[in-house]
């Protein structure tokens, strides 16, 4: 016999109340006694407020570590103002977050709460924040074109509908702007922008004058700010992707832009420094090396239908693109897109570097005709930086290669079709046609 829903879920439930006391106090994380529960779980932390020491509402706290004696909580509050002896009590419910049509049109931060002024949001339903894993052969290749209305993109990197991009740069070359104007111009059904680490300015800035009425409209903002505490910059991310992962099971196509991997990697690093685990490579800890595979992964299209693409940016150390989180996000994307300081100095935007770029779909996503004229456009790029240094010291002298004469020939005409006004959408079947009108141009 079947037992009775309300049989299986007494079953289910902890009827002891598990509590704990705080026994040490940092800056980033609280070490109690107790309660013994595992990673992930979710604890009620006692706090006092400033003016007379009076009981505050409970801050929530995660538990990232556990030892015999004691357990390591990691505020969502960074500002918490808990006490020795303070109470920490366990949460009944498992880490459980709302979701649905509700938060399209929004703004949130990592704990769901609205932060552009509107009323409460009312739930849905609610999923797990951390999603079971997907059976590689429930996954499937993507077979269709994603137009971004990017020139440069469209003809030149074709992207796929599910596909998983990084955006690689350093600080001040136009990721964000790039950003957005894939929220303005991507065609999808929902699309969720999270900031993890971000300033508040460019929050406000975003959200306010770079989205139109109709952009904003299907979009989902989850913001957690430079000055907000490791495990809310951490959640951001879970959370955006648990928006992102329920609207692909209802056969929707997500777009997710994820601005920075980087930062999110920085609060997991902290994280993992409080809860003791060894410094690596530019110390960061293993834990980082663990959870932003599983992050990517939750992305990707569905054999079942339903897809999510994910372009994250990725904040290089130098324009190299050499340090470890960048070396990590190449190997487990479909794709990288490197945007030059060079180009950005010269007022060129986008400042795509496409000889550096590549989709690793492009190839299947594209014709032929499309695929040949891609690989001229870049070898004669490609090309003409091998040969700057010459060509612009006045050392090269033309009829000296066939090749470097063709760039210099028509790299005026590249150069302005890569260059996009922020605001301009260009449709790819006109893209694709212009780059032909250069490439054979004079054949």
């Amino acid at each position: 016999m079947t037992a009775h829903p309300f049989l299986r879920r007494l079953q289910g439930s902890d009827l002891i109340g598990r509590t704990g006391r705080v026994r040490r106090i940092l800056p980033t994380y609280v070490e109690a006694d107790g309660p013994s529960l595992p990673l992930g779980a979710l604890c009620a932390l006692e706090t006092r407020s400033f003016v007379g020491g009076e009981a505050a509402a409970p801050t929530l706290a995660k538990v990232v570590s556990v030892n015999r004696e004691s357990v390591i909580l990691a505020p969502f509050d960074g500002g918490a103002q808990t006490f020795s002896g303070a109470r920490v009590e366990a949460l009944p419910d498992a880490d459980t977050v709302p979701v649905g049509d509700g938060f399209l049109g929004r703004a949130i931060d990592a704990l769901g709460r609205p932060i552009d002024g509107g009323p409460p949001i009312r739930a849905v339903r609610f999923e797990s924040l951390e999603a079971s894993a997907i059976s590689p052969l429930d996954r499937t290749s993507p077979d269709r074109v994603l137009e971004t209305g990017v020139r440069a993109i469209d003809s030149l990197l074709t992207l796929g509908e599910g596909q998983r991009v990084g955006v690689f740069a350093a600080s001040g070359v136009g990721k964000t702007s790039l950003m957005a104007q894939l929220a303005q111009q991507v065609e999808a059904d929902c699309c969720v922008i999270c900031l993890v680490g971000e300033r508040g300015r460019e929050v406000e800035n975003l959200w306010s004058h770079a989205l139109t009425a109709k952009a904003k409209a299907r979009s989902t903002l989850v913001v957690a700010t430079s000055d907000q505490a490791a495990a809310m910059r951490v959640r951001a991310a879970d959370y955006a992707v648990a928006l992102a992962e329920a609207w692909r099971r209802e056969g929707r196509h997500v777009l997710l832009l994820l601005d920075s991997v980087t930062r999110l990697a920085m609060a997991l690093r902290e994280i993992g420094l409080a809860a003791g685990e060894p410094p690596t490579v530019r110390a960061y800890t293993p834990g980082v090396f663990a959870a932003i595979p599983r992050f990517v992964e939750r992305c990707g299209a569905l054999r079942a239908g339903g897809a999510i693409t994910a372009v994250m940016t990725v904040l290089s150390e130098t324009d190299d693109v050499d340090d470890p989180v960048s070396e990590m996000m190449r190997s487990l994307l479909d794709g990288h897109i490197v945007l030059s300081r060079t180009l950005a100095e010269r007022g060129h935007f986008p400042p795509i570097d496409v000889s550096r770029s590549i989709s690793r779909l492009a190839a299947s996503l594209t014709d032929a005709k499309g695929r040949e004229t891609a690989q001229r456009a870049a070898s004669m790029l490609s090309a003409y930086e091998a040969a700057r240094t010459l060509i612009e010291t006045g050392v090269y002298v033309r009829g000296g290669d066939a090749a470097i004469d063709e760039a210099m020939d028509k790299r005026p005409a590249l150069t302005a079709f890569l260059r996009q006004p922020q605001d301009e959408r260009t449709p790819r079947a006109a893209a694709l046609g212009a780059l032909a009108a250069i490439v054979e141009g004079g054949r």
